[in-house]
């Protein structure tokens, strides 16, 4: 017996397409259990092992993917089992089986991780209450960069039975999902009000039968499992459009999903507000989305009182009790063979950001610190020998190398400690990547780094670039986990916007005539607002291939200000930038267009815009201009 109405009868159409990915972004899955063990799975690395326990993280991940995956001969059937799915663990378990929650940072990185293997369905069965809903800026880009590829976020309301948001269902574009009891009624755990109102729609999310880590199934409840087969139905309904010779529309079927959801008229809760835009209707979704194709012999009543009722939630407080059985030694997942096979393709990374440091360990702390006060007494000691006035340095009760001037003015004196603390890439003050040098170039990087940080301070540096690939993922003395990033060193750079602007077109001639002193003016405050909205606007990770080309095109501001040149003389203004793959490309490359949008601001009515755009292909660590840069008008 299925939770959902109509799926039997979906399920002899179809039960799901192998050309459509759904990403699992929850805690590690158990791929060996008889449920899943011949399901499409690939696991993708992230900041949590994918190594499966018995914590709570475990059994979630575990139950969610069998809701969606879950072959039908084995003791759970999933909603689309002959999709193909991504295992992406964001969720550990910690002391006392506790979950360990995930950062929104670390979940917009496990987002571009998705994206990026062509994820077209992301379930995500957990988040964070904010206020007002409010993502991080980098998550919401993230998720606003899903909308625009047309791959359509599922995510939990959540389970603290209040009107309350959180992230990243309440985000737009999302498809938010609460839960429904037996009855069809809203689970009194499950959130409502806010964006959910417009965007969230209810399933069935009681006591759902799932997979249990190490084989076996157990019962639970909540917006977690619901979530799971809201993912399940959308892969279902992009699998008929494939089926039926339609092109696959996440966000299409998220609308009628939305528009033909069993509202309170026909069908009221006691709370109305709780069910919020209505109860899932497979029936009514299939016939809005393929009304001009053959219709499904579905019928299209719902059924009285229950319309959709769904699977289990995040909160272990309403799980089943049940034993555990042994977990085999052997690790889950494929594991690589004596085979000689190629080795997997490292991740490429073209990062801005500024530049910090970690000093690793109390003990790493100390020992610097240590090293600071020998340093000191050794120097003053010099000078008492040979008569020189002045102590060097500060007393050894002052000796501290979190202090940034002091740990520059120690590096002077030893700069191979650059390579003792771990150096970091922040984002707006978050850390993003742990920035480790390895190979034959490792001490001039470490010097490079060390020159970076002092021009922080001494020069105004703002921003650096680092490209590089990573390389596993390190826990910080602050406690965040970040990946590691391992630089290449021709492509690290550091500057202040003032000096890249100046350094594109120089300053004026000191007597130079009033119109030309404007327009050098006009010149370098269209560079820099181009340079503005790439690092605060359109930030990022450096990890998608347009991310990676946009990071460069900042870096590279000489086609920039070739633009500016050409724009002033038409007095046209920055409108926006767009990243788009480029349809020309070499062979066994990953070319990308930057494509910068001008405006007539003096024109009221904008019929006519100009664009301007350059390739960046991104195949390499560091990206390169392809091909001269092209400009048209457009409308």
């Amino acid at each position: 017996m299925t939770p959902l109405p109509d799926l039997e009868k979906l399920w002899v159409e179809t039960r799901g397409d192998p050309r459509i990915c759904v990403a699992i972004l929850d805690g590690p899955v158990d791929v060996r259990h008889p449920s899943l063990a011949e399901a499409q799975l690939v696991q993708l690395p992230t900041l949590v092992p994918a190594e499966v326990d018995r914590g709570w993280a475990s059994l979630h991940g575990t139950h969610v993917a069998s809701l969606v995956f879950g072959q039908h001969d084995g003791p759970v059937k999933g909603v689309a089992p002959d999709c193909q799915g991504l295992l992406l663990p964001i969720f550990a378990s910690g002391e006392g089986n506790t979950p360990v929650s995930c950062t929104q940072l670390d979940l917009a990185r496990a987002i571009s991780q998705a994206l990026a293997a062509g994820a077209q369905i992301l379930n995500i069965s957990g988040g964070e209450f904010t206020p007002g809903g409010q993502a991080h800026p980098l998550l919401a880009d993230v998720v606003r960069e899903c909308e625009r590829r047309g791959c359509l976020i599922v995510a939990a309301t959540g389970n603290d039975g209040c009107a309350c948001a959180q992230v990243p269902a309440a985000v737009q574009s999302v498809l938010a999902v609460g839960a429904l009891d037996e009855r069809g009624e809203p689970l009194p755990s499950s959130n409502w009000g806010g964006s959910y109102q417009h965007q969230g729609i209810m399933a069935p999310g009681q006591d759902l039968l799932g997979a249990q880590p190490g084989g076996g199934t157990t019962r639970m409840t909540g917006t977690s499992g619901a979530a799971a087969l809201v993912s399940g139905v959308v892969a279902l309904l992009l699998s008929l459009q494939l089926r039926r010779g339609l092109r696959p529309d996440p966000h299409g079927v998220r609308r009628a999903l939305l528009q033909t959801a069993v509202t309170c008229g026909p069908h009221p809760a006691r709370d109305c507000p709780r069910l919020l835009v209505g109860r899932l209707n497979l029936s009514a979704a299939i016939e809005s989305l393929f009304k001009d194709h053959t219709p499904m012999s579905l019928s299209t009543e719902s059924p009285s009182g229950q319309p959709n009722s769904a699977p289990p939630v995040d909160s272990l407080r309403n799980v089943t009790p049940f034993v555990l059985p042994p977990i085999p030694d052997a690790p889950a997942g494929i594991q690589p063979s004596a085979c000689g096979c190629p080795a997997k393709p490292k991740q490429l990374v073209y990062a801005l950001g500024q530049l910090a440091y970690d000093l690793i360990s109390e003990a790493r702390h100390d020992a610097l610190k240590q090293k600071m006060i020998a340093d000191w007494r050794s120097e003053t000691r010099r000078k008492q020998l040979t008569n020189e006035p002045g102590a060097t340095g500060l007393p050894p009760e002052r000796s501290n190398p979190r202090d940034s001037d002091q740990w520059i003015a120690h590096l002077e004196l030893n700069p191979t400690d650059a390579a003792s603390v771990e150096w970091i890439l922040l984002l707006d003050g978050t850390p993003i990547y742990a920035i480790r040098p390895d190979g034959p170039f490792a001490a001039t990087v470490y010097t490079e780094l060390r020159e970076f940080f002092k021009s922080q301070f001494e020069e105004g540096v703002e921003r650096i670039s680092v490209p590089g690939t990573l390389a596993g993922q390190t826990r910080l003395y602050m406690g965040q986990t970040v990946p590691i990033l391992v630089p290449e060193l021709r492509g690290m750079y550091s500057w202040s916007t003032a000096e890249l602007v100046k350094a594109t077109h120089g300053e004026p001639p000191a007597d130079a005539a009033p119109d030309l002193l404007q327009t050098h003016n006009k010149k370098t405050a269209g560079v820099a607002s181009f340079l503005d909205k790439v690092y605060y606007g359109l930030r990022n990770l450096g990890l998608l291939p347009q991310d990676r080309a946009l990071n460069f095109a900042a870096t590279n501001a000489f086609n920039v200000e070739k633009m500016y040149e050409s724009a002033i003389q038409e007095q046209m203004e920055l409108e926006s930038i767009n990243v788009v793959r480029s349809p020309f490309c070499r062979p066994d490359s990953d070319c990308w267009d930057v494509e910068v949008y001008f405006f007539y601001p003096e024109r009221h009515v904008q019929t006519v815009r100009r664009v301007y755009r350059y390739t960046v292909d991104v195949s390499d660590i560091v990206p390169v201009t392809v091909g001269p840069m092209r400009s048209w008008y457009t409308r």
